[in-house]
């Protein structure tokens, strides 16, 4: 079996962080140790980004994340709307703030695929509000992930 490369290692070892950032609730996710699998990490609620981005970074800093991921709500038609400049400027900010990689990942659909796999599993009312957004980063840093590891390597 053919040796692994130092890029190939490192991917797996990488400490992960999945947002999806909202105008009130922000759901997080992180990834295991050797990067295969996602998991909710709990949900900010705040309205000022600011403060979002220094609860996010603070976060990051606390759980060792060597890399975040922000999802990016692309429009269905794969243009950038205001929820996308928005998630940029946050992008941005945490860049700012961690010193950290933030990668912008397409994001389309997650909340919709969120909202089906709690109804599925007959999520409802508060818990389902609490539950949502970080369903959706977990949805995100996994999709990430997954397309990481089956992109072909230069």
């Amino acid at each position: 079996m053919p040796e692994k490369s130092e890029k190939e290692i490192k991917m797996k070892t990488e400490k992960l962080l999945g947002v999806d950032y909202g105008d009130v609730r922000t759901g997080l996710a992180l990834s295991d140790a050797v990067g295969w699998m996602a998991h909710g990490a709990g949900t900010l609620t705040s309205r000022n980004r600011e403060k979002t981005a220094e609860a996010i970074a603070a976060f990051a800093a606390e759980h060792g994340v060597e890399k975040i991921v922000v999802g990016n709500p692309i429009n269905m038609n794969g243009s950038c709307g205001p929820r996308s400049e928005a998630a940029a400027a946050l992008a941005d900010r945490l860049r700012e703030l961690t010193g950290l990689p933030v990668v912008l990942f397409d994001e389309r659909c997650t909340t919709m695929l969120a909202h089906k796999i709690l109804n599925e599993t007959n999520v409802r009312g508060q818990k389902r509000k609490n539950t949502v957004d970080t369903l959706s980063a977990e949805i995100i840093l996994q999709n990430y992930m997954d397309f990481c590891q089956n992109r072909p390597t230069p």
